[in-house]
């Protein structure tokens, strides 16, 4: 399953049934799970683990160090969960110490060309990055969120759950879970209400969630008073209790 010119060091660990196209380079401290697919010309490389069933296409740069002028070798890392796709041209970095050490990606995630992951990232599962989505250092991504093509997102900024960005939006702060946005910056759209119920909410938890929405976008009340309109709907809805959560945590202030 090894293709002649392919290198693979030694102290490499792979699992059964795993595929290394041809001129892929593996490093020393990779570890690679079961079934999972490398294509040629990849190169995978520092304190790297890549779980089962994944597909890596053509191209890709995988575990190389951070683009942080502060980093200094130390041995961080980057985690890949299962069942991710990943296509041509991508790079993922590990993390750097001025974080924790990790640049995380988790599973069954649809991640298209030309994507970057930058250092000390948190990824989710189920999300989809279109091409050309970039994520700048220490960015977090919630379950199911979708980044449209060339959506360029600001360090440190966090991007709730089934969130959706439409092609070319560019992130400076927090995206709410649900929320849909685009522009640059990016500008709030209503939710997302289709992936919602493709995703199995009832009608009326999406309803709630749009009351929330409405809170906080269309009322006039500020974000305090915006905040804790959504803690009252999220006491008989459960489906909100993650909006009210990631208002209050947020750091940067929220896309408004």
């Amino acid at each position: 399953m090894i293709h002649p010119t392919a290198i693979v060091h030694p102290g490499a660990a792979l699992g059964a049934n795993v595929a290394v196209g041809p001129y892929s380079i593996i490093g020393e401290h990779v570890e690679i799970g079961d079934n999972t697919r490398i294509g040629p010309h990849v190169v995978i490389e520092g304190r790297t683990r890549i779980g089962r069933d994944n597909e890596i296409f053509q191209f890709c740069s995988i575990g190389a160090a951070p683009q942080d002028k502060k980093y200094d070798d130390e041995p961080t890392r980057l985690e890949i969960g299962d069942r991710n796709t990943i296509r041509e041209f991508c790079s993922f970095n590990v993390g750097t110490s001025q974080d924790a050490g990790v640049t995380r990606v988790g599973s069954d995630n649809w991640v298209m060309a030309y994507v970057h992951i930058a250092h000390d990232c948190e990824v989710g599962d189920h999300t989809i990055f279109a091409n050309n989505a970039t994520l700048a250092g220490h960015v977090h991504v919630g379950d199911w969120a979708i980044l449209g093509g060339f959506t360029g997102v600001h360090q440190f900024v966090r991007v709730g759950a089934h969130s959706f960005c439409g092609v070319g939006t560019v992130l400076l702060q927090d995206l709410p879970p649900f929320v849909t946005v685009a522009g640059n910056p990016a500008k709030p759209h209503g939710i997302n209400s289709e992936g919602l119920r493709r995703r199995g909410f009832s009608a009326a938890g999406i309803a709630a969630i749009k009351r929330a929405y409405r809170a906080l976008y269309r009322s006039g009340l500020s974000f305090d008073e915006a905040r804790t309109r959504i803690g009252e709907i999220a006491a008989d809805h459960s489906e909100v209790a993650p909006f009210g959560a990631f208002l209050s945590a947020s750091a940067r202030g929220v896309v408004r």
